[in-house]
């Protein structure tokens, strides 16, 4: 098959939503189909995913073509040049999906729309949202082929805009496992960063950005130092700065902890592993994502991981028993989990070890695949009736 991803983001700073359609693609590719992806230049400039220069190369059959400007205008020429057997929307309101929607009515491609957790129209430009569902949201989603749900959460808000069941399909995002078949041993991240090798490590990693939570960590994470008496931690903060920075430095400045915060930037991928290796527990308590993937990465290299119960992973990780969930914005609650999972070394390291069995057993890219190959395959004899 020849298939086509429209996306606004093809960088590993836009988190899930660029991340999952890089895998996918390469993972379609040694299946033996084509996978050409339409996109922007966003965030090129702070990072590109893995040997991603190499995959246009050694993928052959991966064709990345990027555009130097995030609204894309020669897009609609570009698509001209391809026959594509299937296309797939990734992100719902976007200026991309507009053009190709349009593509796609006039030649009758099929495409495959999956929103990534873009549906609810929540945060900020929330008239603009309505205005766009009225305009074209409602029209992409009623003439997509299929629809692609991460969980039973983004089911459920597809079906609240109209979208019938038979149409949605729950397909969650993987993991390359060959990148955590062989970890690295404990020790590299803590001595690269000059961190005490007797010294626990908590751990964020993500855009350091208003709606991830990461104030509700800080305030967490000084209980746990002034009112709990636990001094021997480190806060890691890691990723690149999405407007919020200067105001999470304020805070640990405020809180008294500034001393015991280590804020490492973008993080390069094996740099990633080792870190999550040296973390005694990861904390990914952003209140509302339909799918995190840094929950099921630190699962992957063993390390415990706590969320926040609104966040639909909360779902996997009490099933597969490698964390816990609290309360959005309960300080104490989550100081607390924080302390039971330092103290207690026999209940972090049953954690770690259940964590890595459920992702090696249930979320590798190349079981997922084969689903994505079942959803294009029908979208396609969809329009040949």
């Amino acid at each position: 098959m020849k298939i086509g991803f429209i996306t606004p983001f093809f960088s590993p700073v836009a988190g899930g939503s660029a991340i999952a359609p890089y895998y996918l693609a390469k993972y379609l590719v040694r299946k033996g189909h084509e996978v050409f992806i339409f996109t922007s230049d966003f965030g090129r400039n702070l990072a590109k995913f893995n040997d991603e220069k190499d995959l246009v190369i050694i993928e052959s059959n991966i064709k990345l073509k990027m555009f130097s400007s995030f609204y894309t205008p020669s897009l609609r020429s570009k698509l001209e040049n391809y026959k594509l057997d299937v296309l797939h929307f990734h992100n719902f309101r976007t200026y991309q999906n507009y053009v190709a929607y349009s593509y796609a009515k006039r030649t009758n491609t099929p495409y495959i729309l999956q929103a990534h957790g873009s549906v609810p129209r929540m945060g900020s430009w929330q008239k603009l949202k309505f205005i766009y569902d009225v305009f074209l949201g409602y029209r992409l989603l009623r003439d997509a082929s299929k629809i692609i749900a991460l969980n039973r959460i983004e089911f459920e808000q597809y079906k609240s805009m109209g979208v019938s069941e038979e149409k949605i399909v729950i397909i969650p995002n993987g993991l390359d496992l060959s990148e955590y078949a062989n970890l690295p041993p404990k020790g590299f991240f803590k001595k690269k960063f000059n961190i005490h090798e007797d010294k626990k490590i908590i751990l964020y990693l993500g855009r350091i950005h208003k709606i991830k939570g990461i104030d509700f960590l800080i305030k967490a994470y000084a209980h746990l130092i002034y009112k709990m008496n636990f001094k021997n931690i480190v806060l890691v903060i890691a990723g690149p700065d999405d407007g919020y920075l200067g105001e999470v430095k304020s805070l640990v400045c405020d809180l008294g902890v500034a001393n015991s915060v280590l804020f490492t930037g973008l993080l390069s991928e094996k740099d990633k592993i080792k870190a999550y290796v040296d973390s005694d527990v990861v904390v990914n308590v952003e209140p509302l994502n339909v799918y995190g993937l840094v929950p099921l990465e630190a699962a992957a290299c063993s390390a415990p991981v706590i969320v926040s119960k609104t966040n639909a992973i909360s779902e996997i990780v009490l099933n597969g028993k490698f964390g816990f969930s609290v309360k959005y914005g309960d300080v104490i609650s989550l100081a607390s989990m924080l302390h039971r999972i330092l103290i207690d070394e026999e209940l972090a390291e049953n954690l770690g070890k259940n964590g890595r069995k459920y992702v090696l057993d249930n979320l590798g890219w190349d079981k997922i695949v084969e689903k994505y190959e079942q959803v294009y395959r029908e979208a396609m004899e969809s329009r040949l009736n």
